[in-house]
Order: structure tokens, then sequence, then C-alpha cells
């Protein structure tokens, strides 16, 4: 026999599939990394809406004062954030529009509460955080013009 005829020894070969516990293990992993990673992101997102309830009161409040500016007064309670957007009847120095878009709700949303004349200033701007309910503390704490 010639040595090219000879046949060759068998490699063995690795196994191709993973076993039923290294799957385990790495779905173990996976779990793991997504409850980190989740319960960091759920807590971002309800900052960003705290931020985001801040910043609309702050434009609101801006616009209120440009409607009392052009008015002398600001829009009643009955009139609500509304008339930043639509002219009162009987105003004719009304300048508006004062806002861009519609008055929408808060980032929970819940409608904004208007009240003037306001018990902590000239008018009370509210938004009652994720709860919907005066009070409360964290996200369902009120996020108000005042302070």
């Amino acid at each position: 026999m010639t040595e090219t005829t000879r046949k060759r020894p068998r490699r063995r070969r690795p196994d191709a599939g993973i076993t039923l516990i290294e799957l385990l293990v790495v779905m173990v992993i996976i779990g793991l990394f997504a409850t980190l990673v989740g319960t960091r992101v759920i807590g971002r997102v309800d900052q960003a809406r705290v931020t985001a309830a801040q910043s609309q009161i702050a434009q609101y409040s801006t616009a209120l004062d440009l409607f009392r500016l052009d008015t002398g007064r600001y829009p009643t309670t009955e009139e609500g954030l509304q008339a930043l957007r639509t002219r009162p009847s009987g105003l004719d120095s009304w300048d508006g529009p004062y806002v861009e878009s519609n008055i929408g709700t808060d980032p929970w949303n819940n409608a904004y509460v208007y009240r003037q004349p306001g018990e902590h200033d000239e008018f009370d701007l509210v938004s009652y955080g994720a709860d919907g309910a005066e009070g409360g503390e964290d996200d369902d704490g009120d996020i108000v013009s005042w302070e």
C-alpha cells in the first residue's frame, strides 16, 4: 500500500450544538442584564416626564405673562389656558396666539389645572403628576408654577 491510499484517521469533531445548561446560563445572564437596565431606564422615563411638565408649565407661565402685558389681566379661570390660543370675547387688545401649538395635556395625559386668581400667586398652574390627584410624592407629586 502506498502512502496515498492509506486511510487517514478520522479527527473527532467537537459537538456543533450547545447544551441545555449553556443555553440556560446565557438566558439567566440576559435576564439579569435586562432587569438591571430596565429599572434604570424606567426611572429615567419618569424623571423625563417630570422635567417635561416643568418645562411646559414654564412655557405657559411666560405666555400668560405676555397675555397680561397685552390685555392688562390674566385669563380668568373660566377662560382657562385656551385664552392663549383663541381670543376671549371682549378683548380687543389680545395680540395672540401666545403659544404655537394647541394647549395639550401634561406628560401623563391629564389636563393642566389653571386657576386665576391663584391661591399661591396671581395664577396657579398645576400638573398633578402621574396619579392625576392633588398631593403625592415622587412621580405622583404635583408640579406647580409657583415654586
